[in-house]
């Protein structure tokens, strides 16, 4: 994991080095804060390492990346409104610390921001990203909009809901590699197996996500356990829970994520419960295997050396421990 460390370090002193103490200051200093409040970095990582997996010098994919990474925490400060969220890595989030508005033009501005960074290449290298950019975006959008549609359906079919992950998460993954494969220049065909990499283990790592949210270690996972059966969100395990759930249990679960008791463990408890029950546990671990799998078969099909796809293949297997 050296080289994916190396890559974490040189972005992030890149990002300090391109964020601007512009004006107007109540504009700026918003996206100033959102940047600086840390994180992995995953998909900007990804975009040097795709590059340099075909003799191209990360520093040319540099802009590439900067752009990525203020979508992606332009598409947080929204996702924040939208959520209500008090918190963002442990801080306030900016529609708390400033207010609604600025955190709406803030994001705006990171947006444009964003397409700016994509002209410093060459015409066809920036014409060739703006195109995966935008569709990309329009992408997240509407994962997002689908997530929101859940909240208000009775029921939720599981296909369409591996199809809201893909749109709002592992999208952007796929991107980031298929970007670094346009900087570098490769073929067409080159450049969907790594997006279709990113995209199958962005799905994946989602799953597990809400696998962890359930059964996760507090400690290990970085966030409260059981939040998503607290605020009745229709994960996967809940999907799969009333598919494979006699009709008694199936009844108890719909009740349960109808009511919202002060203290919620009772709550949390019996439903983990039942997802163990219905077998919707072993489900999700199962299809989890299957994204990882469908993602590591790109892999091997690459034109690189066996030591760039080594890197791919640790870099997996860490992001799925939770280890990067």
């Amino acid at each position: 994991m050296d080289k994916i460390n190396f890559y974490r370090t040189v972005f992030s002193q890149y990002l300090i080095d391109k964020i601007e103490h512009k004006q107007p200051r109540s504009l700026y200093e918003p996206v100033e804060y959102i940047l600086n409040l840390g994180g992995k970095k995953i998909r900007p990582v990804l975009v040097l390492l795709a590059a340099e997996t075909y003799d191209c010098n990360y520093e040319k994919a540099l802009d590439a990346a900067l752009a990525i990474e203020i979508f992606h925490n332009f598409s947080l400060m929204h996702d924040d409104i939208m959520d209500e969220a008090p918190l963002r890595r442990g801080k306030k989030t900016v529609h708390h610390k400033w207010d609604i508005n600025t955190g709406i033009l803030s994001g705006d501005a990171m947006l444009i921001q964003a397409y700016q960074y994509f002209e410093n290449y060459d015409p066809k290298t920036f014409q060739a990203l703006a195109k995966l950019f935008s569709k990309t975006a329009l992408e997240v959008c509407e994962g997002q909009q689908y997530d929101i549609d859940f909240e208000n359906q009775d029921e939720v079919e599981i296909e369409d809901y591996l199809k809201m992950i893909e749109y709002k998460t592992a999208v952007l993954i796929g991107a980031a590699l298929q970007m670094g494969g346009i900087v570098a220049g490769v073929s067409d065909n080159e450049q969907q197996k790594l997006y279709e990499f990113g995209k199958n283990l962005g799905v994946a790592f989602q799953l597990q996500d809400d696998y962890l949210d359930a059964f996760g270690n507090p400690k290990m996972f970085g966030k409260q356990v059981g939040g998503d059966i607290i605020e009745n969100k229709k994960t996967y395990l809940y999907i799969k829970a009333l598919e494979l759930a006699p009709k008694e249990l199936g009844t108890q679960l719909k009740h349960l994520y109808s009511i919202e008791p002060s203290n919620p463990k009772d709550k949390i408890n019996t439903i983990k419960l039942i997802f163990e029950e219905s077998g919707a546990v072993e489900a999700i671990k199962g299809k989890i295997v299957d994204f990882t799998e469908k993602a590591l078969s790109q892999i091997e099909n690459l034109e690189t050396s066996q030591e760039n796809k080594q890197i791919y293949i640790d870099f997996s297997n860490n992001l799925m421990k939770r280890e990067v």
